[in-house]
């Protein structure tokens, strides 16, 4: 399967096969880096390495075909080896492309029945792929407890999330384990179902709340404009139902997402159409 990359690098890759983190070939050391992922959770790579991990990152785009049809099995991996909770930290890396709306919704709309990894987005993510050298997308790599690149290009995922396995180094100790956060317990609260979807105006959300807590919705148009936002106030354990009124809201694709105080806990793609 071919993946996307610019038009002037098709035929020096065809030719020499460029490695997919240009700047950072197999055995060579990464530089340290920090970023805060769309949730506002920081990740510093030193800290993992010397805490005995590894990790990997996927370099993405929301419209990437490629990135899309890959996107389960590394939903797969993050979740099978424990949620960043375990050997392995997952990290879904935006090249810069999308706003951050759209690139946390990535994992949502493609990821499949799994849980999906920390996204880093527009800003943070545009830069790590441009330190990375990144041209194709997808594009996966796997650091070293010792900082150094394993696999630059884990590609093409032909046996699906047993691909990204065998990229382990031997010896390398990662073991899978449960999930101590899937995307249930990630949440406070949950929008379960949002009705009716397309709607011409009205839609009834249910949620279900695992404890007492403040909400908030936003509705977003996809080019991560804020163009709604209700405050549901403080809701109580257990299933809520409520109605939001889009009626003044264009035509179009919205993204709505529902908050736990400052924590993003749900995001559904709604279209409305009169």
């Amino acid at each position: 399967m071919m993946r996307l990359l610019p038009c002037s690098f098709l035929m020096l890759a065809t030719s020499f096969g460029i490695a997919q983190t240009s700047n950072y070939p197999i055995g060579s050391t990464v530089d340290d880096f920090t970023v805060v992922d769309t949730q506002g959770e920081t990740h510093h790579l030193y800290a993992y390495t010397a805490a005995g991990k590894h990790v990997m990152l996927d370099f993405f785009f929301y419209n990437c075909g490629p990135c899309q049809i890959n996107a389960p099995y590394y939903n797969q991996l993050f979740e099978t080896y424990g949620c960043n909770g375990g050997d392995l930290i997952c990290i879904s890396v935006n090249n810069g492309s999308d706003t951050d709306a759209l690139a946390e919704q990535f994992g949502v709309d493609f990821g499949g029945d799994f849980a999906h990894p920390p996204t880093v987005g527009q800003v943070q993510g545009g830069a790590l792929t441009d330190v990375f050298g990144v041209s194709y997308s997808p594009t996966f790599c796997l650091i070293g407890t010792d900082n150094k690149i394993k696999d630059d290009d884990v590609w093409p995922l032909s046996n699906g999330m047993a691909s990204l396995v065998a990229s382990f180094p031997a010896g390398s100790g990662i073991q899978p384990m449960a999930c101590a956060t899937s995307i249930g317990e990630y949440a406070l609260s949950a929008v379960t179902e949002v009705y009716p979807n397309p709607t011409s105006g009205t839609v009834t959300l249910n949620m279900t709340l695992d404890r007492t807590a403040p909400v908030r919705l936003e509705v977003l148009d996809l080019l991560g404009k804020t163009v709604l936002r209700s405050d549901l106030g403080t809701l109580m354990t257990g299933n809520t139902t409520r109605n939001i009124d889009l009626g003044a809201l264009a035509n179009g694709q919205y993204l709505l997402r529902a908050f736990t105080g400052d924590k993003l806990t749900s995001a559904t793609r709604i279209a409305l159409a009169r």
